[in-house]
């Protein structure tokens, strides 16, 4: 039987097999610290990967001009962020841009809130935070009642003393003045609630990435059929915001980000503190803090709406493009790389060169399977079947619906030209059904003139095109004409006036 002791111990030891407590008790964790604080901010959640490497390398060199090079680690400043990504406080990402930049992990966020928090001055237990835990457990209470009686006396109670309130303020006409040292209690258990978020946060995208881990392991192992693979993943998905309190943080926060209003007032409500005389003793990084927690809000959720959009992304392209086969192929490939790899690295020396590739290997075939079973030499291909309407002509109900009568209605405006006594060249004579001035058709008045089976929609079409190619002029108002289907139907159309030349334009210089 395990004694208090011995489950004690095996419990922190466990702890402190966690990174974020392993990064407090390594022998650098100060200068881990300190150097993950100075390249992250809240405003820079996400570094590119050789610009953290420049930035940890000048701060560096700092230290060392400082006289600090003693206790400083040996490599380099790359070497270094690649020993805190293997340790699992930095996390490797791509971007959408095929930028890799690195972000803290969870564990790295809440080492340096407790080494923040270590490191401040102000009081651990306080009357704004032992308010906080009060309300919280009344809270607490009241769900979990379901006493119905219990519940309203309750609510009974709290609308009593309100209204005692309201009307003692009504009476007095002032507000009980709090003291600023109440204030600066208060400021600093809210800056203590904010500063636990982004760990929060950044543990909800880290589980969502974890998911999806899974979940492609599983669908490239082909073992489950991917619909189960997929089913489990939502279900997964939808826990993470219900089984976690880094989950229901989200969730709630994202309903506050949802609620614009909600919103604005936090902001207004930050601005109120921030104005007020006691916001003065607070340090300038605290007042910062407090006017960066919206900011904070919305990106913490960014983060884990961002590692939603690439599960999302990464799942639906590794079932859009699955292939076992090929996937157990560049598996087995990418391990006889590692081994290769391995083999290498131990009789091999910094610095030292690699041959490249020139080209891929080629496959020796022994033999190549033939077939012999069709000796007949390459056929011509059967001749097309002949269908039954080959070079018929369409009757004339198929012509009736068909494109614009160019000919007819070409000889439509010649013979209304003749009959009104336009000749082309610019002269008139005579007066007939049709106006026509200048030597010139009225195209609207042409074609109401026409026949039933140049009055189609489609002709109309037709003759405003003969119209613009031999010379139409737009007179500024609006043209109505009816034109008649070849079934009968009749249709108001509506277009801006013009007139047309009776002749194209070649022609008359050809007459000249």
């Amino acid at each position: 039987m395990i004694t208090r002791a011995e489950a004690a111990y095996l419990g922190a030891r466990r702890a402190f097999q966690n990174p974020m407590l392993d990064l407090l008790h390594k022998r650098h964790a100060p200068l881990v610290v300190s150097l993950l604080s100075v390249v992250f901010t809240a405003e820079r959640p996400a570094v590119p990967v050789a610009d953290a490497h420049a930035e940890v390398a000048d701060a560096l060199e700092h230290l060392r001009a400082a006289g600090l090079g003693d206790e400083l680690p040996a490599g380099t400043a790359r070497e270094l962020c690649r020993q805190w990504s293997d340790a699992g406080w930095l996390v490797r990402q791509v971007l959408d841009d095929d930028v890799e930049v690195y972000r803290l992990s969870a564990h790295a966020v809440g080492a340096l809130d407790v080494a923040g928090r270590a490191g401040g001055t102000g009081a651990r237990v306080s009357r704004s935070r032992v308010r906080t835990l009060l309300d919280a457990v009344e809270r607490l209470a009241d769900d979990a009642d379901p006493d119905v009686m219990v519940r309203v006396a309750r609510m009974q109670e709290e609308i009593d003393r309100l209204r005692a309130g309201v009307a003692r303020i009504e009476r007095t006409g002032t507000v009980d003045a709090v003291d600023d040292e109440q204030l600066l209690e208060e400021a600093h258990n809210v800056l203590h609630l904010a500063r636990e978020l982004p760990a929060d946060f950044a543990r909800v995208a880290e589980s969502i990435r974890s998911i999806q881990r899974e979940v492609v392991t599983a669908l490239r192992q082909d073992l489950r059929p991917t619909g189960d693979v997929l089913r489990e993943y939502l279900a997964q998905g939808e826990r993470v915001m219900d089984s976690t309190p880094e989950g229901r943080a989200f969730a709630g926060a994202l309903r506050l980000i949802g609620d614009p209003e909600q919103l604005d007032a936090l902001s207004s409500r930050l601005d109120v503190v921030l104005r007020h005389a006691f916001a003065r003793g607070l340090p300038a990084q605290q007042r910062a803090e407090l006017g960066e927690i919206v900011r904070r809000i919305e990106l913490g959720l960014e983060q884990v709406l961002t590692a939603q959009r690439e599960a999302s992304y990464v799942i639906t392209a590794q079932v859009r493009n699955h292939d076992p086969l090929r996937d157990r192929q560049v598996d087995e490939l990418l391990r006889d790389v590692m081994s290769g790899l391995q083999a290498w690295l131990p009789t091999s020396r910094r610095g030292q060169g690699v041959e490249a590739l020139r080209r891929a290997p080629v496959a020796e075939a022994g033999h190549l399977r033939e077939s012999l079973d069709d000796l007949r030499g390459e056929q011509a291909p059967e001749p097309l079947v002949a269908w039954e309407d080959d070079g018929a002509v369409p009757d004339e109900e198929a012509r009736a619906w068909g494109g614009p009568h160019y000919a007819e209605l070409d000889r439509h405006l010649a013979a209304l030209a003749r009959r009104l006594g336009i000749d082309g060249a610019g002269g008139s004579g005579g007066s007939g059904e049709v106006d026509g001035s200048g030597g010139s058709l009225d195209v609207a008045a042409a074609f109401a003139a026409g026949p039933t089976a140049l009055r189609r929609p489609v002709d109309l079409l037709g003759l405003l095109e003969i119209a613009h190619r031999r010379g139409m002029s737009e007179t500024g108002e609006v043209a109505y004409v009816e034109a008649v289907r070849p079934d009968g139907t009749r249709r108001r159309f509506a277009f801006g006036a013009a007139t047309t030349r009776t002749r194209d334009q070649h022609e008359d210089e050809d007459d000249a």
